[in-house]
């Protein structure tokens, strides 16, 4: 009767052994193999010419598992690579593999040369420790906070993707709050009686534009694509769904900034009439652009910038930048009682882990929040 696998005696030429097993070959070379923490069967990655070769390498294993200093054979490979790979190389190919919008690939490639790479690049993966990124993270300063955090953050993520792909040991980035940005200036939100004075001092074919900015909390990249077919007036909804950028002088037309930023905005009732007559005398056509430039093609912030300016200095109000309009818009809407998912539902705003959750507003509560926004000028 034959024995099962695990009774059979021990096969020819193996050297049973405490820990792991060595076994002479045909060709007189000698072989070894263990169990790994893991449970997993490791062979020794080539055969020795004598057996205390062979029994060699299994003590080196077993001592890198009784001190808690043992990694799988395929993370081993992945830190010889690591050793000899710098951050430089790996992360010119790290931003090459991404599936990026073109401008944000030029932003991360701004933030690498500029700020990672010139006392980074060198450095090799594995020699990259939390000291080497605390004092580079430091050496950055505090003149620009925004783009320091950016960059911490960017570091932060390449890493993370070479621990992910086991070319490092752990993610050195561990400076506590270096990801977060803080706001140079607070923001003060325009007034009522500051926005209509604003809105008063533009010229005619811009005060949709602000008013649009302000009460839809909408991006200038969005308005500046905004066109005839994107405005249902039968609902008083604009379909927001493209944004146009600009990089290197060349206009480019694409979705929003995130997901989160393709929405439907219902317009406060009280700036239907407006719209309805900015559409009559400015966009007539089925496609026409809501706000083109002088040309006919996309209007542009330098365009806007002198009326704009003009038009905030003669509301006292200096300080009011284009996009601190979308900031007066969302404290407006707040104001109305609004919750912080249908605040994001309005403004297209996502923040990490969050973007589905806030998708799910419904647009009958953005409509109440639209009318409400319209009582506070009419009462």
């Amino acid at each position: 009767m034959l024995r099962s696998a695990a009774h059979r005696g021990p096969r020819k030429g193996a050297d049973r052994r405490g820990f792991g097993r060595l076994r002479k070959e045909r060709s007189g070379r000698w072989s070894a193999a263990y169990t790994g923490p893991d449970a997993v069967l490791y062979r020794a990655p080539q055969t020795f010419d004598a057996k205390d070769d062979a029994s060699a390498w299994l003590s080196a294993e077993r001592r890198l598992i009784e001190y808690d200093e043992w990694v799988s054979p395929v993370e081993r490979r992945g830190q010889q690579v690591a050793r000899g790979l710098s951050l430089e190389s790996y992360a010119r190919q790290w931003l090459e593999d991404r599936v990026l919008k073109r401008r944000t690939r030029e932003h991360y490639r701004s933030i690498l040369e500029r700020q990672i790479l010139p006392d980074l690049g060198s450095i090799t993966l594995a020699s990259i420790t939390p000291t080497t990124v605390r004092q580079w993270h430091a050496r950055l300063g505090n003149r620009t906070p925004t783009l320091r955090a950016h960059a911490y953050g960017l570091l932060r993520t390449i890493l993370g993707t070479a621990f992910d792909e086991e070319l490092i040991k752990s993610n050195p980035c561990h400076v506590r709050g270096a990801s977060a940005t803080r706001r140079v200036r607070p923001i003060q939100p325009a007034t009522l009686d500051e926005l209509a004075t604003l809105v008063e001092a533009l010229p005619e074919k811009y005060r949709l534009l602000v008013l649009l900015a302000t009460w839809c909390a909408m991006r200038f990249g969005e308005l500046a694509e905004l066109r005839r077919s994107d405005i249902d007036m039968t609902t008083g909804v604009i379909r927001v769904r493209r944004a146009v950028t600009r990089l290197g002088g060349e206009t480019m037309i694409g979705t929003p900034k995130s997901s989160a930023g393709v929405r439907d905005i219902v317009i406060p009732p009280h700036l239907l009439p407006i719209v309805a007559e900015h559409l009559r005398v400015h966009a007539p056509g089925h496609d026409d652009l809501l706000f083109p430039s002088a040309k006919g093609g996309h209007l542009s912030p330098s365009t806007l910038q002198k009326p704009y300016e003009r038009a905030r200095a003669a509301a006292g109000r200096p300080d009011l930048r284009f996009h601190d309009l979308r900031h007066t818009g969302a404290v407006l809407a707040a104001a109305t009682g609004a919750t912080l998912a249908e605040l994001m539902a309005r403004l297209g705003h996502s923040s990490v882990g969050a973007a589905m959750r806030y998708q799910h507003a419904a647009l009958d509560r953005d409509r109440a929040i639209a009318e409400a926004l319209s009582r506070m000028v009419t009462t």
